[in-house]
């Protein structure tokens, strides 16, 4: 019996200690997958919206223009009251810029970070908009029937996987301009990059914004901030509708002392301009608005300026290369997910870009969930690890030396990559991420740190 009895505490004692190995072994992998997935494969793309060049965009494109044509209406008076408001409020509660200076981080003009105004609410905007995005379908029928549909319902049912502290905000409300303008020098940034649509023209699940710009632009002046424009790929976007874009956004914007110019090598200042999804126009059309003998070319005239096209395959670097582009970002904050987000082959990219007079601008990101619009996607989520994942890019983005780091991103909360402040929140079955055990404005502080030792590691690099 004695026998039996030690035995039996043998095998029990046994048992326990290889479950916890066993349990052990698999938060390794775990962390290791989630900090560096370099090795992972390219995976399915996002969406229609992500990687057209993956998928059929015709479908988008009338549901895109249909949405235009029904949102054409009393959009443009009600922005222009709201603008209006705006600026007013502005001015009457503006403190001395002096004492602004004094207890915010200096802004640093090579951090530049990805910003979106498209989200809207009853109070502002009649309804909301955004915070209730539709969840999108699977590509393929069968997969999509094993997911729900619908769309989601503010304001506590909102399309996305974390909470924003200012809840489901207005882009609009002046009050929130001025937070997210602390907030983004707060992190020692000091370029934003504004998403941006042709006047008239919005995402399929949004409204025009255009008319928010001189707003954004005067809140930004005010925290001493910059701001470039992220032109995404609205209808019908060729080298004749980007030259006249560009001459809009520069005759109407580029006097004002927040619009964003890049000091050259060669001493020139010139306006930048990044370019969603680039890669679905083809090198030659591209390269008659941006090489100097392109029958439309911008090139040498007033209307001049830096042009940053979107990585996502290698064989793009060529195509980016040909079109006479100044650049190449790579936006996405899944390392591993395509050739450019990954981090391993920044260094050959950097190379190719030294030797070939171009920019490259490597794009840094907290982290990726977007289960809360794309509920068939959680093999492309990141997971944050509190903090680590972003601190693990910076720290492959200042590797290659870059001139200029972008993040992504500010506010995209739909993708899970914001680094706006966030609050924990449940209600009803909803249970959203957050930031603990840190507090709301972590990743605002992590930006600050790695902006400061960016600074400092590239004075070493210009001695």
């Amino acid at each position: 019996i004695l026998n039996y009895d030690i035995m039996a505490r043998f095998r029990r004692r046994t048992c326990i200690i290889l479950l916890l190995f066993i349990l052990f072994i698999c938060s390794i992998m775990m962390a290791l997958k989630t900090l560096r997935p370099d090795r992972a494969g390219f995976g399915d793309p996002f969406g229609l919206g992500l990687l057209p060049e993956l998928q059929q965009r015709t479908v988008l494109l009338d549901n895109k223009q249909n949405s235009l044509n029904r949102i054409q209406g009393d959009t443009a008076t009600r922005v222009t009251n709201l603008h209006g408001m705006a600026v007013n409020t502005m001015k009457a509660s503006m403190p001395p810029v002096n004492k602004l200076e004094e207890e915010l981080s200096s802004p640093n003009y090579n951090f530049h970070i990805f910003y979106y105004s498209w989200f809207g609410n009853p109070q502002f905007d009649g309804k909301y908009i955004h915070w209730n995005h539709p969840l999108l379908p699977h590509w393929d029928p069968k997969i999509a029937n094993n997911y729900p549909k619908g769309r989601h319902n503010p304001p506590d049912d909102i399309g996305s996987n974390f909470y924003p502290e200012l809840g489901s905000y207005s882009s609009k409300d002046p009050s929130v301009i001025e937070a997210h303008m602390k907030q983004m020098r707060s992190a020692s940034t000091g370029v934003i990059v504004l998403s941006w649509y042709p006047p008239g023209m919005a995402d399929e699940n949004g409204e025009p914004t255009d008319d928010l710009v001189p707003v954004i632009l005067d809140y930004a002046h005010k925290y001493n901030l910059k701001v470039t424009f992220h032109i995404e790929p609205y209808k019908d976007r060729d080298d004749r509708s980007m030259y006249h874009n560009v001459k809009y956004i520069i005759d109407k914007y580029g006097g004002h002392p927040a619009f964003y110019r890049h000091k050259t090598s060669t001493g020139r200042f010139l306006p930048m301009f990044y370019v969603y999804d680039s890669y679905v126009t083809i090198p030659e059309i591209w390269a008659n608005l941006l090489t100097v003998s392109g029958s439309q070319t911008i090139r040498n005239t007033p209307y001049d300026a830096l042009f940053i096209a979107l990585l996502v395959e290698e064989r793009h670097k060529h195509d980016i290369h040909r079109s006479g582009f100044d650049g190449m970002y790579t936006y996405f904050a899944t390392n591993g997910f395509s050739y450019g987000s990954s981090h391993h082959n920044w260094a050959s990219l950097k190379a190719f870009c030294d030797s070939n007079n171009l920019m490259f601008i490597p794009s840094v990101g907290p982290g990726y969930i977007d289960t809360s619009i794309r509920p068939w996607n959680n093999h492309n989520t990141r997971n944050r690890v509190n903090g680590k994942y972003y601190e693990t890019a910076f720290s492959a983005a200042l590797l290659v030396r870059p001139e200029i780091i972008s993040i992504t991103s500010f506010n995209e909360w739909h993708e899970g990559t914001q680094i706006e402040k966030a609050i924990p929140k449940r209600t009803g079955q909803v249970v959203y991420l957050d930031y603990k055990p840190h507090k709301p404005n972590v990743y605002l502080e992590l930006t600050q740190k790695w902006s400061e030792k960016y600074r400092k590691e590239q004075e070493q690099w210009l001695m």
